[in-house]
């Protein structure tokens, strides 16, 4: 399941304005572990449908965005429940880690 795209203003309507239950993906296309852990992530959406969002923010497109949180590299996942950021997992990943934080957020 491909990730929804977001742009800053996407991303304040989904985070903000609907306090989204979701994970907003910050990659690169250039970036290798990126290519690894993106698919992984959209394999996972298909398990949380209609229960948690899933999101991609390409760095080099919305730059602003990827400044706004601090980020130091990609690909870096970060997590958001009722308009409150929740944490970020970042770098090589593992689906356990993935769905951990993912399922702390559902509970």
């Amino acid at each position: 399941m491909e990730l929804k795209k977001l742009n800053a203003v996407t991303f304040e309507e989904v985070v903000y304005d609907n306090c989204e239950t979701c994970l907003v993906a910050f990659s690169r296309k250039s970036c290798h572990v990126c290519k690894e852990v993106i698919p992984l992530v959209e394999d996972i959406a298909e398990e949380y449908v209609g229960k948690f969002g899933f999101y991609s923010v390409d760095v080099e497109e919305e730059k602003d965005l990827y400044n706004r949180f601090s980020l130091r590299g990609v690909p870096s996942l970060l997590f958001f429940k009722d308009g409150e950021y929740q944490g970020k997992l970042a770098g090589q990943l593992e689906e356990e880690q993935i769905k951990d934080k993912i399922n702390t957020l559902v509970g």
